[in-house]
């Protein structure tokens, strides 16, 4: 038997380890040279990796969720293809407890599994829907739940939806959602959040957004609000250079920039992704909308590359719809400021006296207090709301 271990490979950008988020592969698979083995992640993106060899594979050397570092073994495998299949009891993975040498007549069936089978949008429309995705049988291989199996359990009379839920779920926080959880927890344990909230009228600009939506040209994606805020965003933090900055406090250094680097908070099925829109002072209105489209679509589909979510100077965080009245937004360490927006509707305000509809929409923005003080921070989101309120503005060139 001739054996080859495949360590962890350098991934590049620095990295020193990488959690596994993917096996391909079992004990006892054979496989081809350049066949995907495993998924791993770093603190950018994920990289699929492919094996150098042929052969079979004898030991898998750590699980879904484990952290490995650069240079340690991920698999085992026999390259001598010549050789007889070993059963996949010979090497265990490294986790695998030893196999029992119990005849199979002296042993129970195995135990039905406790998590149903569904894809992650499957399991988020079943929670939203308040239903026990055990109680849905599945159509699919292994009883996998669909969507329409999900769609034909809601459309069954109520009565035979209103049983009690008893099932509990343990899962592992690993992949994206630990990455998060990490940076969140560093964020708000090492920096002093300040938050300002205001509200702008829309009216002017919502005009003028329907006006170019409608007059947009074959290729142009519908412009939103962002690619105004983007506009303004560029526009006031000339005259406010100390919240496009990033600040290193082990090393007590602010780093300004001239460049606008704009972060996207955006949810993807796997998590929260920030693509940075790079350089956003040097294209146009119709430019930015549509590199938003792209890298937001990117995300989401999971095909953005690790250079694209990274060097953002601002963050904005949108929820849509969903924006509800006031936020209180995470700074993305080691930025400065965040730009939280919140969901414009019409609403009854009082204009030289009158009572008048007007589209309004509050900005829950928060910064670093050590960096940006609380008249400061005031100040911009004031300038932010005046380009944002007489739209005309974000396209006079200023003087000087």
């Amino acid at each position: 038997m001739s054996k080859f271990s495949f360590k962890t490979p350098d991934v590049g950008e620095g990295i020193v380890e990488v959690e596994l988020i993917a096996w391909h592969i079992a004990v006892g698979d054979g496989i081809t040279e350049d066949q995907p083995i495993a998924d791993v992640m770093t603190d950018k993106a994920n990289v699929e990796l492919s094996s150098p060899v042929a052969g079979r594979v004898l030991r898998l050397a750590c699980q879904v969720g484990d952290r490995v570092a650069v240079g340690a073994e991920l698999v085992l495998f026999d390259t001598d293809l010549d050789a007889p299949s070993p059963p996949p009891a010979e090497l265990p993975s490294a986790h695998e407890p030893p196999v029992s040498t119990v005849s199979p007549a002296a042993v129970s069936p195995a135990p039905p599994r406790t998590r149903p089978l569904a894809s992650p949008a499957v399991r988020r429309r079943a929670l939203d829907a308040e239903i026990e995705l055990g109680q849905v049988p599945g159509s699919g291989p292994g009883g996998r739940i669909s969507h329409d199996d999900l769609d034909a359990f809601l459309a069954l009379p109520q009565a035979a939806l209103s049983t009690a839920r008893t099932a509990t779920e343990r899962i592992k926080v690993t992949g994206l959602r630990r990455l998060i959880a990490e940076r969140l927890q560093i964020a708000t344990r090492t920096i002093p959040h300040y938050s300002y909230v205001e509200e702008i009228d829309l009216t002017e600009l919502e005009a003028l957004r329907s006006h170019l939506n409608d007059n947009r040209g074959a290729h142009q994606p519908r412009l939103t609000l962002l690619p105004f805020l983007i506009q303004a965003l560029v526009r006031a933090l000339r005259h406010y250079p100390e919240v496009n900055a990033t600040f290193d406090d082990q090393a007590g250094i602010v780093t300004r920039y001239a460049g606008v680097h704009v972060g996207i908070a955006t949810h993807t099925d796997q998590g929260l992704k920030v693509p940075v829109m790079r350089h956003a002072e040097s294209r146009t209105l119709w430019g930015n909308a549509m590199l938003l489209q792209r890298l937001t679509e990117a995300a989401r589909d999971n095909s953005i590359g690790a250079t694209e979510l990274s060097g953002s100077t601002i963050t904005i965080s949108s929820l849509g719809r969903l924006g509800g009245i006031a936020a209180t937004p995470v700074l993305n360490k080691p930025e400065v400021a965040i730009i939280g927006v919140n969901k414009a509707q019409q609403r009854v305000v009082v204009r030289d006296g009158q009572m008048v509809i007007r589209t309004m929409m509050n900005i829950s923005s928060s910064f670093d207090h050590r960096i940006v003080d609380g008249h400061v921070a005031a100040a911009f989101i004031q300038a932010v709301k005046g380009l944002l309120e007489h739209p005309a503005t974000l396209f006079i060139p200023e003087a000087g």
